[in-house]
């Protein structure tokens, strides 16, 4: 028997997701969106009897409530939504206090995860060569709220945190129907460097998604995406 999981959220990629999840194994055995559960009231012991775990693809609005409902049941939850992470610390406490499972991250696409640590690595290389400048840049579809992305946060903080010492300017667009641009760039007098990655649809954040979901049935912790993908998960945060 497929281990069974909910999609708290049924858009576009909420529908991707239940596309997607024979092919990891697992069955959507329930789903709650605005016409079930409009106020939470979908969030019941019955309704969650026999779910392994919960992805959450909503809207910033809701995401901290959604996932506060699913540590109390007890559900481990993936969240996919961005512009919450102000809630994260007191989510992370809550669910480690009350043995609950979350994995949350700026973006489930396994392609970012990699161009991070790419992004790091150039980060770090560049370390010792004041001669170049850097850039982060991104572009979203006109429908994203958050600006600049999480991810692109994210990206910066990498940078960082690898000891890139100089400043880095940060510009986001917003326009049509575009998945997702990431782009880090040097540039100095002599040439430039170009970092970029591209998403083409939905589909890299989903099927991210669904690893996730699947590792973390059965499991009690928090863990940010990256360390579950490149095996750094430990016992969690």
């Amino acid at each position: 028997m497929k281990p069974k999981i909910a999609l708290v959220g049924y858009g576009k990629m909420g529908r991707m997701l239940e596309q997607l999840a024979p092919e990891y194994g697992l069955e959507v055995g329930l789903i709650l969106d605005v016409h079930n559960n409009a106020s939470g009231e979908g969030f019941t012991k019955e309704n969650f009897a026999g779910i392994g775990a919960a992805i959450e693809f909503t809207v910033p609005e809701a995401a901290a409530g959604n996932l506060e409902r699913l540590i109390d049941l007890g559900v481990p939850a993936v969240c996919g939504t961005t512009g919450w992470f102000k809630e994260l610390d007191r989510l992370k406490a809550l669910a480690l206090q009350r043995g609950g499972a979350l994995v949350y991250s700026p973006n489930f696409s396994i392609g970012v995860n990699v161009f991070e640590r790419i992004v790091r690595e150039g980060a770090k290389w560049m370390a010792d060569q004041p001669a170049y400048e850097a850039w982060a840049w991104e572009i979203h579809h006109s429908a994203k709220k958050d600006a600049p992305s999480g991810t692109l946060l994210k990206l910066v903080d990498a940078m960082k945190e690898a000891g890139y010492p100089g400043a880095i300017n940060v510009a986001s667009n917003r326009a049509g129907k575009i998945p997702g641009t990431h782009e880090i760039g040097f540039d100095s007098a002599a040439d430039t460097i170009t970092l970029r990655h591209t998403a083409r649809s939905r589909e890299g954040f989903a099927r991210g998604a669904l690893h996730a979901a699947r590792w973390v049935i059965g499991k009690q912790g928090v863990w940010e995406f990256s360390r579950i993908l490149f095996g750094e998960e430990g016992a969690g945060e």
